[in-house]
């Protein structure tokens, strides 16, 4: 505040001789002891004693900052003199009178407009819209659980032609075809991403979904069922051997995989039919960079798509610029043993890194923990608590060490 917000007192314009201008600063005790001793040798003396009026004014010119800024304005801005109404005071008293205005002026920071990171990063986001959606083709649909699981589970495969260009973690929109009772075309559904950047097959010309079959009784009695999932994964009965759309994903992941495709089938939404596609969307659960993270993964039934995209480049890919050395651990949770989605390549992985990944399974229907309640994610995390506590401490240590090192 000191040099920046140096007011002056300067007399105004009157038909009486005024003393010269006298320059002292509002903040300098020089100011306070002329309002205390007006007679101060500092202070010139009052016109004569006839006269019935003594003028004075006070321009200050300072800039306050705004309350959201962090810094002063160490420039003050300029702003016209206030000038001041004379007020007749007895002479006897008009060196005890000064008049005092000062002018306060603020400006308001400059707006700066926000940059997400994300957006340095290239993530895409909503490229195509429903009224322009993208038509890519089914390569692959195949139902994931068995034949006695509550509930059918469907892996499918679309090209894009790499028109779409997503991030582990992220989702898209699928259309179905048809419309609803009033005639109007179905609106999106949203599903979380089950495949790496890279796709399936490899080739950055893929994206896979990992869906769930919709049906149900209502109250009165009705079986109602989910219009975009039935749409994707309707009949399982249309059995179908699918060994020409695989080639790429078994060249990519190993003869391990082989076996798992001789028993799938297909889908209602057959290998080369269309699908109208939206997206990508989501930047919030994004596949964390740093190649040494932490990760622990919690998921119950289709909500292994995403973790499934970020293990596939972890554990299955290779990369010039990412190699995963930390540790994944995934608690996937179902209600039964056949309701296990995509086991076989979760076994594949703890083979093949040991050290850096971890899958531990909760089935609700099955397993009981040692007091007999039912094994829900929860209640096998329980099982690891010192486990899982000492990997919080250790994160939070890495966290706290990289933010102290950052500041110095």
């Amino acid at each position: 505040m000191q040099d920046a917000l140096r007011p002056h007192i300067r007399p105004l314009h009157s038909h009486h001789q005024c003393p010269p201008t006298i320059p002292i600063s509002l903040s300098s005790p020089a100011f306070f002891a002329l309002l205390a001793n007006p007679s101060s040798p500092s202070f010139p003396s009052s016109p004569p004693q006839n006269s019935i009026m003594a003028t004075a004014a006070v321009t200050a010119a300072v800039s306050l900052p705004s309350s959201k800024s962090s810094a002063l304005n160490r420039t003050p801005s300029v702003s016209p003199a206030a000038r001041l109404q004379s007020r007749k005071v007895p002479a006897a008293d008009a060196r005890k009178f000064v008049s005092v205005r000062a002018q306060v002026t603020t400006e308001a920071p400059a707006k700066v407009a926000k940059v997400s990171k994300k957006d340095d990063e290239g993530v895409v986001t909503n490229k195509f819209k429903p009224k322009d959606p993208y038509t890519g083709t089914c390569l692959l649909n195949t139902k994931i659980t068995g034949d006695d699981a509550p509930g059918e589970t469907w892996h499918m495969v679309f090209s894009t032609e790499g028109e779409i260009p997503y991030r582990e973690g992220q989702s898209i929109g699928v259309i179905p075809d048809g419309v609803d009772k009033n005639g109007k075309p179905h609106k999106l559904r949203l599903y979380s991403i089950a495949s790496s950047a890279l796709g399936d097959f490899g080739d950055s010309k893929t994206v896979s979904l990992c869906v769930k079959r919709l049906v149900y009784t209502n109250e009165q009695g009705e079986i109602v069922k989910g219009v975009c999932s039935n749409f994707l994964c309707n009949d399982p009965n249309l059995s179908r051997i699918i060994h020409e759309h695989a080639t790429g994903y078994l060249v990519l992941c190993g003869d391990f995989l082989s076996s798992l495709f001789c028993h799938y089938m297909s889908g209602d939404l057959k290998p080369g039919a269309d699908v109208k596609i939206t997206g990508p969307v989501g930047k919030e659960m994004l596949m964390p960079k740093d190649p040494n993270a932490t990760i622990i993964m919690l998921a119950t039934g289709t909500g292994i798509a995403p973790f499934r995209s970020f293990l596939w480049k972890m554990f299955f890919e290779k990369h010039h610029d990412y190699k995963f050395n930390g540790l994944a651990w995934l608690f996937l949770g179902v209600p039964t043993s056949s309701s296990l989605l995509y086991k076989e390549e979760f076994e594949k992985m703890k083979e093949k890194s040991p050290d850096n990944f971890r899958v531990d399974y909760a089935v609700s229907r099955e397993q009981t923990n040692e007091k007999g309640e039912k094994m829900y994610i929860q209640t096998r995390m329980a099982e690891y608590v010192d486990s899982l506590l000492g990997v919080f401490v250790s994160s939070l240590r890495s966290a706290i060490s990289c933010n102290c090192s950052r500041s110095l």
